[in-house]
């Protein structure tokens, strides 16, 4: 399911940032809420604490990769391509946008003044699809036991 643009915004204008509103969506999707992990994902706004390394955007979509097929329990066994998952997201990002930092992506900084740049949005916009896309792909790969 493609992103919804208004959602996106409304959580955007509620002050929630790239790795968060990744996180809200992808629950939104599976009809859950988790005040504790959004919260949790607050450390990966802006590049790591606004430090403009690592790309909230790609952090949040390994982050909803790892909510929708990594290990949760000691009786839990992850997806066996979970790593295969995550380095596709990730070579497509590098791909896509150049670099997998904030700093490299940005036409101008996190602290020029502006919360969030307008060309993050469309760069959560595409994270989001592209992480829905993996995750239907391997949902539907009859190889994807949870077995080691």
């Amino acid at each position: 399911m493609a992103v919804d643009a208004f959602r996106m915004f409304q959580l955007a204008t509620q002050g929630f940032c790239c790795s968060q509103i990744i996180l809200i969506l992808g629950l939104d999707e599976q009809g859950k809420e988790n005040p504790d992990l959004i919260r949790a994902m607050h450390g990966l706004c802006g590049g790591i604490g606004r430090s403009g390394k690592t790309c909230g955007a790609l952090t949040g979509g390994v982050c909803l990769i790892g909510l929708t097929f990594g290990k949760g329990t000691a009786i839990e066994a992850g997806h066996v391509r979970i790593n295969l998952m995550i380095n596709e997201l990730m070579e497509w990002f590098e791909n896509t946008h150049g670099s997998i930092d904030c700093d490299g992506i940005l036409d101008q900084s996190l602290d020029s003044g502006n919360e969030y740049p307008v060309q993050c949005g469309n760069i959560v916009s595409a994270t989001y699809n592209k992480v829905q896309e993996i995750v239907e792909t391997y949902s539907e790969d009859p190889d994807s036991d949870d077995e080691d």
